[in-house]
């Protein structure tokens, strides 16, 4: 008789092979040779990323999400160091308000959340535009960089920054060559978080964009409801190693830089 953690071990198994072999097949099909997604494959081919190349819609789509996502990043990451900065080192009334309001986008339903930005805005008289676009992304990712963030701002020491502060650093001063240096490797996550989180987010964007304007998930949506191109594996390839690759050397060089500070 199989033991109880074998069977939690073959479940487990049986959990990941049903997540990741769909994600296999999509990538083993983009090098198929064949205009045909089928198994077997009658050989292996680059002939489906050459196309994609090749094709200006996706280009164009690859080109806002990376822009959007980048600006998305930078934005997110700032307000969420500010306001982890805010809520961590200070007390002020409606505190605990405003934290919760920082961590509220997290707990409503993206669909949700969308549906409501774009009702406001309407209220307002403000059609769809890449700012919306944006603005979105920032609201729906800003929670991730707050939380990673503040949770390495905790352990931070207090004395570190006072005694910057006694030998006539001012705040800002402070703050760039003591407290950013030993949040930076957080910084960094909570800012691919940030970039990985809007590149890959559909729901939201198709509430948000304008005419005329598609990202890469909007781009697959587009093309999957025309039919089921070979192009659609291949870019749903590039989109898995992007978002696969971005958040595991974003933590390679945050471990790098906390082994560096504290080997230092």
């Amino acid at each position: 008789m199989p033991s109880g953690w074998s069977l939690i071990r073959l479940g487990t198994i049986l959990v990941y092979l049903f997540m990741f072999a769909p994600v296999a097949v999509v990538v083993l099909l983009s090098f198929n040779s064949s205009q045909f997604g089928s198994f077997p494959m009658e050989g292996v081919s680059f002939r489906w990323f050459v196309e994609l190349w090749n094709n200006d819609a996706i280009v164009r789509a690859f080109q806002t999400s990376l822009v959007l996502g980048a600006l998305t990043s930078v934005i997110s990451t700032t307000l969420g160091v500010l306001g982890s900065l805010a809520m961590v080192r200070y007390s002020f009334p409606g505190k605990n308000l405003i934290a919760t309001a920082l961590i509220a986008p997290i707990l409503v339903p993206e669909v949700v959340l969308a549906v409501a930005l774009l009702l406001f805005l309407g209220a307002l008289g403000q059609p769809k535009s890449f700012v919306l676009l944006l603005a979105g992304h920032v609201i729906f990712t800003l929670p991730f960089v707050v939380l990673v963030v503040q949770a390495r701002l905790v352990g931070v020491r207090r004395e570190y920054e006072e005694a910057a502060m006694s030998l006539g650093a001012g705040p800002v001063q402070t703050f760039f060559q003591v407290t950013l240096p030993l949040i930076l490797p957080a910084v960094l996550a909570g800012g691919l978080f940030a970039f990985t989180i809007s590149f890959d987010d559909i729901t939201g964007t198709l509430f948000w964009k304008p005419g005329g304007v598609e990202t890469v998930p909007t781009q697959i949506f587009a093309m999957l409801r025309n039919s089921i191109s070979p192009e659609i594996n291949a870019l749903g390839t590039v989109m898995i190693v992007m978002t696969v690759a971005l958040p595991l050397l974003g933590a390679a060089a945050a471990r790098r830089l906390s082994r560096g500070r504290g080997g230092g």
